[in-house]
């Protein structure tokens, strides 16, 4: 029994520890266009947000309708917490997860 177990921890450190994931050839050029798109669109949705929210503000007092107004801060404040949660939740997910490999 001493050398089933010996041949078993032998085959154990015999394998590889960690895997680590690998893009295929040429597909990291398609990747990072791809995050960059992400990224840009992210960035125009953000800046549409905050132009929507000011544009209902302004509006509701012009127009003297307060629930657009309250409906334009709301949404401005939902951008701002969008954005801190957009810069600091990419940090926690990676925190948790490490680096790729398993």
């Amino acid at each position: 029994m001493n050398a089933t177990l010996q041949n078993a921890s032998a085959a154990y450190a015999a394998l590889p520890h960690k895997v680590c994931p690998v893009a295929p050839p040429g597909a990291q050029v398609y990747a990072d266009q791809l995050m960059g798109y992400v990224l840009w669109g992210v960035g125009i949705l953000f800046t549409l947000g905050i132009v929507v929210g000011i544009g209902a503000v302004v509006g509701g007092r012009i127009f003297g309708m307060p629930h657009a107004s309250k409906a334009g801060v709301v949404g401005l404040a939902m951008v701002f917490v969008a954005v801190i949660g957009y810069l600091i939740l990419p940090g926690i997910v990676s925190a948790m997860t490490g680096n790729g490999c398993v």
